[in-house]
């Protein structure tokens, strides 16, 4: 019932014959009864508003969070991250209108570029005989002391 064993509610009920008496423990049992009622009612409608609480407060904040989430805008969060003055903008701005006016000049029709002057030199032969263009053999054994062969 409350946690009582058979025989200690037994005890109980002998001790409230003795106390209070036969001819009131009906009334007392009915009071005590309705007072067991009225509490545990009180504690299901308090258990209920907290779970309202609960439920609210909870759906409250998921809905507090997606809406955070749909409002979150990537570009503007990463540029302020990687760059809270504007410095970093303002230097690809400058380099970028640079490149672009230089490559409206390279476009431009007026502006033709030279042609690359290659010049061979007067005393190069045309081709190189294959036995100049080869080393000459490296010895298989060089003694200790002895200069290095030609290299």
């Amino acid at each position: 019932m409350f946690g009582f064993s058979w025989g200690e509610i037994g005890l109980i009920l002998a001790v409230a014959l003795i106390a209070i008496g036969p001819k009131d423990l009906p009334v007392a049992i009915r009071t005590v009864t309705a007072f067991i009622k009225k509490a545990r009612g009180m504690a299901a409608e308090f258990q209920g508003h907290v779970d309202d609480m609960m439920r609210e407060a909870n759906l409250s904040d998921v809905k507090g969070e997606i809406n955070k989430l749909r409002r979150f805008d990537f570009k503007t969060a990463a540029m302020e991250t990687i760059d809270p003055n504007g410095n970093v903008r303002e230097a690809v701005n400058e380099a970028k209108t640079a490149v672009e006016g230089a490559a409206a000049t390279v476009a431009s029709p007026a502006y033709v570029p030279p042609a690359p002057v290659v010049e061979e030199p007067p005393d190069a032969p045309s081709v190189i005989p294959p036995d100049a263009a080869r080393k000459s053999p490296t010895p298989a054994f060089i003694p200790p002391g002895t200069r290095r062969w030609g290299y």
